[in-house]
C-alpha cells in the first residue's frame, strides 16, 4: 500500500511526457521520492536502516525515516502542482498559486491519511506494524489517543 502512488504516477508521468514534459528537477524530485516510498514499503517506515542511523546520529529515540516520508508527501507534490498550475496557463505567480498548490498538498495528504485511517481500522492491531507509529500515540490517528487527550 505505502507503494501504490508509484504505480498510479508513473504511467500518467509516461503517458502525458509527449505532450507536457516536466522540467527536469521535477522527475528528479519525483524519483527521489518513488525511492523513499519504495524503500518504507520494502522494510515498513519504522525499520528502515537509514532511519536508525539518522536516529543514532541525532540522539532520537525514534527511527525518523517516516518525517522524511512526509515531507516528500508534501514537497514533491507542491513542486509538481506549482509547475503544472503556471506552465499550464491555469493561474499566473501569486496568492492564488500558493493557495491552490496548499489546497493539492493537503487533499493529496489527507486522502492518504483516509486510507491509513481505514486501513488502521481494518487491521486493529496489526495497523501498528502497517503504520509504523513505533509506540507514537499522535501517529495511531483514530486507533487510540494519549491518556487525557480529547479526540
Amino acid at each position: 500500500m505505502e507503494v501504490f502512488p508509484i504505480f498510479v504516477v508513473a504511467p500518467l508521468l509516461v503517458a502525458s511526457y509527449a505532450r507536457f514534459p516536466l522540467t527536469k528537477l521535477l522527475y528528479i524530485c519525483i524519483f527521489v521520492h518513488a525511492v523513499i516510498l519504495l524503500v518504507g514499503g520494502a522494510y515498513t517506515y519504522a525499520r528502515v536502516p537509514l532511519g536508525f542511523q539518522i536516529a543514532e546520529v541525532l540522539g532520537l529515540h525514534r527511527n525518523p525515516y517516516d518525517k522524511i516520508g512526509h515531507f516528500a508527501q508534501g514537497f514533491v507534490p507542491a513542486l509538481a502542482a506549482r509547475e503544472i498550475l503556471l506552465r499550464g496557463g491555469w493561474v499566473r505567480a501569486g496568492k492564488m498559486l500558493s493557495f491552490l498548490v496548499g489546497c493539492v498538498v493537503l487533499a493529496i495528504s489527507a486522502s492518504y491519511e483516509l486510507i491509513e485511517w481505514g486501513a488502521a481500522l481494518a487491521l486493529g492491531q496489526g495497523a501498528d506494524e502497517f503504520l509504523g507509529t513505533q509506540g507514537d500515540p499522535w501517529e495511531r490517528g483514530p486507533v487510540a489517543r494519549p491518556q487525557g487527550v480529547r479526540r
